[in-house]
This record gives structure tokens, C-alpha cells and sequence, in this order.
């Protein structure tokens, strides 16, 4: 069977987290190439994830020269995410690059112009449509279980836990905090939902309150109050062009008990359905109110080597066998799009205290 021969740009905590298991397991891949600007965690993530004889670089544009490389992991902070998928797109390769898409929609534009010059594959990391819930739900909308779905809220909530490790904090090199890093996710799973890509307008809020606080109780030990630059939360009120209305809410930091994260809650004219516990469905029968709670938890099916997928091995595969056009994307680049100028809408509104107006644009495929 032929493999996709990968290579991996950025071997961090995402890369080693997610990706890098995720590809080990997956049948059709192969990691022959590594690269990182701290060359120790490439040589790692190379003996641990490589093939045999997978090369090891510090420079990216070393590794886009190979031309046996077929297709490129881009795992890096959001700020290197536009340039590095252009430039591998240019050099001939179909990409996976790690959420958000980019750093701003001017940036994501570029990606988007490039898959469409050079003819490639380009994907978003947004693993969260790959749930068991995600995929039993979007058959219900699909179906047209909900009716016309008019509300919905996007929920990234954190109590108190801000990571503290690598580039989170700096607003240069990620964008932003929690709204770019953690509410994109459920963003993104509340438009797939919807099927709903034409955004008219967004107000938005971000809040310093708790950043520079020194008594934190942060789950994974204290920041520095010096070096945490981005917001601690953020919300967002955004207005579609058919009249649906979608709450974004994130934080890292907040004082609520009310949490949850890449939670999709939604309400249409037929039905609703939420994830505060699992998934649930709502909605009138026989003039009587029911709740549907399907059973999910079963173990995934195991596909290779008696390991079960997981939503993170899905999104690999998936991936693969486009490259190998054995099957479609789920997570399409002009849907990302979208999101990323969503949340700059936010961002923007934040700023001028004003609503952000979207210009109208194509609606895109489900």
C-alpha cells in the first residue's frame, strides 16, 4: 500500500501531544522528515515518530526542497502558520496546518490564494469535528432533526487554566489568548453545525482583569504576570446574514464554575441540543418535552494494530487519504477562513468599541 511520506515543521507540545501519535497509528503515513529552530526536539521527535533514517532540520526551506515529501505537518506558533503553508504549498506539497488557520484573515487569505494557485490540499486542525459527538450530531443537522437553527453559543471556558509554556502568552507570536487558542475550536464546531458561513456583523469584548494577579491557582502552576500580554477572556456577539445569532465565550482565567470547552449549544425551530453532559438533544413530541441522550461511550473500532481511533487519529487519516484521493477533507480551508475572520471581528470590535462589519462573501461548501 502506498504511504504519505510527511514532514513535520514544529515538534512542540502540539506536535507531540496530537499529531505526531496520531501519524504513527495511522497506516498511510510516513514521517521521514523533522524540523524545529531547537534542533534537540526535532532529533527527538525523529527517533520516536521517524522512519528509519528520517532526516532532522532547523530550517524549514531545507526540508520543503525535498521533493519526495509529499505532504507537510505545519505545527508551529500562529504567527509562522501563513508563511510556512504558502511557501510549502509553493514547493509542491499539500499541508495540514495546526488551528487557527493563521494569525489574521490577511494572512489566511494568502493560504487560501495559494491552495487554489498551486493546486494542493490545505487543512485545518480543528479535531473537534471528529468527536463521536460531533459526528452524531452533524448527521442530526444534516437530517434536518433542529429545523431552522436561529441561536447558538460557542463555549471555551477555563476556570483557571492558562498555559504557561511556550509562546501562549505573547500576543505577537500567538494573536491572542483564549479567543484565538481555545474558542476557535468551538467556533469552528458551531459553523460546522450550522452549516452557516456568512457572518454580517460582531461585537466583542476582552478583558486584562486577572492576568496580572500573583495569588492565581492555575492548573498548571503560576504565570508570569510580566510576560502574560494577550487577554485572559474574551466574548463575542455575532449576527449572521440570515439572522442567527451565535455567542463566542472564552476565557483562560475566570471566576465561574459554569465551564466547558469545544461546546457546541444550539436551538432550532424543531429541536436543540447541547454538550453540557455528553450530548443531549431537545425538543417537543406528542406535545411532551423529550430528551435524547445517545450512548457514545463505546470504544471506537479498532483500525490498526488493535489501537481505537480517536478523534486526533480521524483527523490524520482523513487528511491522508485525501492526499491519496481516497476520500474528501472534513475541515475545509475556506470554512477556517471564516473563522479567523470571525474572531478577528471580535478582536477588532474589542479594540474600536465599535460592531465589525463582515463584507459579504461566497458561501461555502458543507
Amino acid at each position: 500500500m502506498k504511504k504519505v511520506r510527511i514532514g513535520v515543521i514544529g515538534c512542540g507540545g502540539i506536535a507531540n501531544g496530537k499529531h505526531l501519535p496520531a501519524h504513527k497509528h495511522n497506516p498511510d503515513s510516513e514521517l521521514v522528515a523533522f524540523c524545529d529552530i531547537i534542533v534537540e526536539r526535532a532529533e527527538k521527535a525523529a527517533k520516536e515518530y521517524g522512519v528509519p533514517g528520517a532526516k532532522v532540520y532547523k530550517d524549514y526551506k531545507e526540508l520543503l526542497k525535498d521533493k519526495s515529501i509529499e505532504a507537510v505537518l505545519v505545527l508551529t506558533p500562529n504567527l509562522a502558520h501563513s508563511f510556512i503553508s504558502v511557501d510549502a504549498m509553493k514547493a509542491g506539497k499539500h499541508v495540514m496546518c495546526e488551528k487557527p488557520m493563521a494569525i489574521n484573515s490577511k494572512e489566511a487569505k494568502k493560504m487560501l490564494d495559494a491552495a487554489k494557485k498551486y493546486k494542493r490540499i490545505l487543512t485545518i486542525g480543528y479535531q473537534s469535528r471528529y468527536t463521536p459527538q460531533a459526528i452524531f450530531l452533524k448527521k442530526e443537522c444534516e437530517k434536518g432533526t433542529f429545523g431552522d437553527i436561529y441561536y447558538a453559543k460557542a463555549q471555551a471556558i477555563r476556570r483557571r487554566a492558562v498555559p504557561t509554556w511556550g509562546v501562549f502568552l505573547d500576543e505577537k507570536q500567538q494573536g491572542g489568548g483564549p479567543l484565538i487558542d481555545i474558542a476557535t475550536h468551538t467556533l469552528d464546531l458551531t459553523l460546522y453545525m450550522l452549516n452557516n458561513y456568512e457572518p454580517a456583523y460582531a461585537v466583542g469584548t476582552t478583558y486584562h482583569k486577572l492576568n496580572k494577579q500573583t495569588d492565581q491557582g492555575n492548573a498548571w502552576g503560576d504565570w508570569d504576570p510580566k510576560k502574560f500580554t494577550v487577554e485572559d477572556s474574551a466574548f463575542g456577539f455575532v449576527v449572521m446574514r440570515n439572522g442567527a445569532t451565535i455567542i463566542v465565550e472564552s476565557s483562560w482565567a475566570l471566576n465561574t464554575l459554569n465551564t466547558g470547552e469545544a461546546c457546541t449549544e444550539f436551538s432550532g425551530t424543531l429541536a436543540g441540543a447541547d454538550m453540557k453532559d455528553g450530548l443531549r438533544i431537545n425538543g417537543i413530541k406528542n406535545n411532551a418535552r423529550y430528551v435524547l441522550k445517545p450512548d457514545l461511550k463505546a470504544s471506537g473500532v479498532a483500525f490498526y494494530d488493535g489501537h481505537s481511533e480517536t478523534s486526533e487519529d480521524r483527523e490524520a487519516r482523513v487528511f491522508t487519504q485525501a492526499v491519496l484521493g481516497k476520500g474528501e477533507l472534513v475541515v475545509k480551508a475556506e470554512q477556517a477562513y471564516v473563522v479567523t475572520q470571525i474572531l478577528e471581528g471580535i478582536y477588532e470590535s474589542a479594540k474600536t468599541g465599535k460592531p465589525y462589519y463582515f463584507k459579504k462573501q461566497k458561501a461555502t461548501k458543507k
